[in-house]
């Protein structure tokens, strides 16, 4: 006779750890990633940064010193600003959010393929 199944109280949830641990340490942290548009084009997203920085500033100085196109969108979950650069600027933004002192280097998380 096999032996009966374990109910699943027994077994701690993988997740909860991860979940907890992850939601203290993602709060301060600077994501870009790069999403696909059509085809060969693509869009760096910037999200993340503190609320006292002025993001129309750092926008304007990365479309300047990377000749791209860019734009501020509100965040919908968070409410907070997201910078939009077109192309794939992920290794330069955060090149240069490390330069200027804007984050630190352990602050920054590159996503993407």
């Amino acid at each position: 006779m096999p032996p009966a199944p374990l109910p699943w109280s027994v077994f701690a949830d993988p997740f909860a750890e991860a979940g907890d641990q992850s939601s203290q340490t993602q709060a301060n942290k600077v994501h870009v990633r790069v999403q696909q548009r059509s085809g060969r084009k693509c869009i760096t997203t910037v999200a993340g940064l503190p609320d006292d920085l002025d993001v129309k500033r750092i926008m304007k100085a990365c479309k300047k010193n990377f000749n791209c196109n860019g734009a501020i969108v509100k965040d919908k979950e968070t409410a907070t600003d997201v910078i939009q650069l077109s192309g794939d600027q992920r290794t330069i933004i955060k090149q240069f959010l490390e330069d200027q002192e804007i984050c630190g280097q352990d602050e920054v998380v590159l996503h993407g393929f």
